[in-house]
């Protein structure tokens, strides 16, 4: 994502939701965000994509100025006041599964959601159903196999923070090989995983875009690319549904 379009998606960010921690914009090259609108090819040409659990609209806009033709899906009232016009949007319960949907999706996003969700194996079931043909899933995935999340269990300590690896909304904490058998078990395959590092600015608010946080955040994510099971914050996956 070129800094420019980082950059005015951090500011719209901010305006829409200042206050909303949970829903805040990871612009960092190596996130789950980027890495994830990266997922997509750059020019949308129309290509249908639902994004589910979508919040404010932070993915959802930007995909949309890209030219996709996006819907957003979640909970009433997790958007706030505010949402980008120019994304359809459908309230619902996501652990309800999915409501009535007219057409049939090029891209699933799933962004921070499945681990939130009650049955996530049963809404990828229902997605599979909801893609167009060739239609593909893109999800970043936390990693319960991360080296601080192992640290703080081998201590005693399970933290119920307000968003990262001990979200206290989370429902389901997997490693990797529980998320690819989440997927299989759906009919799913994994065709490409990006690690992604730790968001060392935003854990550090005040030097978010430093010369020393944006070091420590290249440094991370080095050592989730090369053992990804371990230092990879999350997983960034394009997945597949198989043919039977």
């Amino acid at each position: 994502m070129p800094d420019r379009e980082r950059a005015s998606l951090v500011s719209w960010a901010k305006s829409l939701v200042p206050d909303a921690d949970r829903y805040t914009f990871k612009p960092s090259p190596y996130s789950s965000h980027t890495l994830l609108l990266n997922a997509l090819p750059a020019q949308g040409a129309g290509r249908r994509v639902l994004d589910l659990g979508c919040g404010p609209g932070h993915l959802a806009a930007a995909l949309a100025a890209r030219g996709y033709d996006v819907t957003g899906i979640d909970r009433p009232g997790a958007a706030g006041d505010v949402f980008p016009r120019m994304v359809r949007r459908i309230d619902a319960d996501l652990d309800h599964g999915l409501p009535p949907l007219e057409t049939r999706y090029d891209y699933v996003l799933c962004a921070d959601i499945l681990e939130h969700l009650k049955e996530p194996a049963r809404m990828l079931a229902r997605v599979a159903a909801v893609l167009a043909p060739g239609g593909v899933v893109v999800a970043s995935l936390p990693n319960s196999g991360n080296l601080w999340f192992r640290a703080n269990i081998l201590f005693g300590r399970f933290p119920q923070d307000e968003r990262g690896l001990f979200d206290r909304t989370h429902l389901h904490f997997y490693m990797w090989d529980g998320w690819r058998d989440l997927f299989a078990s759906a009919g799913f395959r994994f065709e490409d995983v990006r690690p992604t590092g730790i968001p060392v600015g935003l854990a550090m608010e005040g030097l978010a875009g430093s010369t020393p946080v944006r070091l420590a955040e290249t440094v991370s994510y080095l050592l989730a690319r090369g053992w990804k099971t371990l230092f990879a914050y999350q997983f960034v996956v394009t997945a597949r549904a198989v043919s039977r």
